[in-house]
């Protein structure tokens, strides 16, 4: 084997150990976060657009510029759940006398 099958070899297999070991990272944490995949748009963040569905063919608007996929609504593009900020507030117990 000359020098260059050696390097073509060895490239290959540092390639393949790198994607494994990338497959392993992202096995044990998603690079999401604590947030989880937006179940609307699958995690991409984009949806097919709304002139898509009435279209004769031709597919574009200004919401998604020609392409067809505009921005999901659901995670507002970001492709992970956003949390919703809420505001409970409790009345003290009024106590009653008889």
């Amino acid at each position: 084997m000359g020098p260059i099958v050696l390097t073509q070899v060895a490239t290959g297999l540092s390639v393949l150990a790198g994607a494994v070991l990338v497959k392993s990272v992202m096995d044990q944490k998603p690079m999401a976060g604590p947030f989880q995949r937006c179940a609307t748009c699958n995690g991409t963040g984009r949806v097919t657009c709304i002139c898509s569905r009435w279209s004769d063919g031709d597919v574009g608007c200004r919401t998604c510029a020609g392409s067809g996929r505009m921005a999901c609504s659901s995670c507002g593009g970001s492709g992970t759940g956003r949390p919703l900020p809420v505001q409970i507030s409790v009345r003290p117990p009024t106590n009653r006398s008889s």
